[in-house]
């Protein structure tokens, strides 16, 4: 080598140098400059343990992705992730990070919904069934979710089943059954029947996971979710299927004896009327 170049090349070597060391030290998590940093290898990241799933009520995942990412009139709002009706998957949050996707809200015992979950927004105006596409993608990502953040296959909900007092997404046309048979999400299982004398069906709600601050509101989003169509009153389908949720929960099993009675599954043509 040319004693001309050499001091250049040692520059070079030095900047470089520079330039891992700054990017190792972005990615290190931050330090008290108060304290002495001892190091303990025993710790491990901050786990979500919620998916919520959303539609985005736009037209199009390019006006979705621009709402997602600016200050909207309702103030700044984010997703972990954003499907397209095409299928295409796009990542807006770290997995890591606290995403701004849930508001206000609960589900069961936990209040703080953005530091417990993974917010995935659908390319859909809520007034259509969703693509194909769009829920093969979501298939595959539920997949990857649940098995590297080991997130329960079953914790699984919709934006309106934590707040059902404001919010109404994914809605009626949303097919939870598909999800169901494929492995994810809380959903009836094996035969329903007529629940003992007794049995509370709020009760049951709430052990699902609804707040019931506003009953109507908790009963129509179960509706949307469990049978695909409107309504805020509770029927004796409805108990059935609380009791067999219940049961699953309680993990006590399915206790019926009777042959399955019928419940309403995709909203494939649209809500019921």
């Amino acid at each position: 080598m040319s004693r001309s170049l050499l001091p250049r090349t040692i520059r070079q070597l030095g900047l470089l140098a520079g330039i891992a060391l700054l990017a190792a030290c972005a990615h290190a998590p931050p330090r008290n400059p108060l304290a002495t940093w001892v190091p303990s290898p025993n710790h491990d990241i901050r786990r979500p343990v919620l998916i919520v799933v959303h539609f985005t009520n736009e037209d199009s995942a390019q006006q979705a992705l621009d709402t997602l990412r600016t200050r909207n009139s309702g103030g700044p709002v984010s997703a972990h992730y954003l499907i397209g009706r095409d299928g295409h998957i796009y990542q807006l949050v770290s997995d890591q990070l606290r995403a701004w996707h849930a508001g206000g809200g609960r589900w069961g015992t936990i209040t703080d919904l953005n530091s417990a979950s993974i917010g995935i927004e659908l390319d859909n105006n809520g007034h259509e069934p969703f693509s194909q596409p769009l829920i093969d993608s979501l298939l595959r990502l539920l997949g990857d979710l649940t098995t590297r953040l080991q997130i329960p296959p079953t914790q699984i909900i919709g934006h309106e089943d934590l707040a059902p007092t404001r919010k109404d997404d994914p809605g009626p046309y949303f097919p939870w059954s598909t999800l169901a048979r494929a492995g994810f999400g809380l959903w009836p299982q094996g035969p329903l029947c007529d629940p003992p004398a007794g049995f509370d069906p709020w009760m049951a709600l709430a052990v699902v996971g609804y707040p019931l601050d506003d009953r109507p509101g908790a009963v129509r989003s179960f509706h949307h979710h469990f049978r695909a169509m409107q309504g805020e009153t509770l029927d004796a389908e409805d108990a059935r299927i609380l009791y067999n949720l219940a049961q699953q929960i309680d993990g006590g099993g399915n206790a019926c004896a009777a042959p399955a009675l019928p419940i309403s599954t995709d909203a494939a043509t649209g809500p019921a009327r």
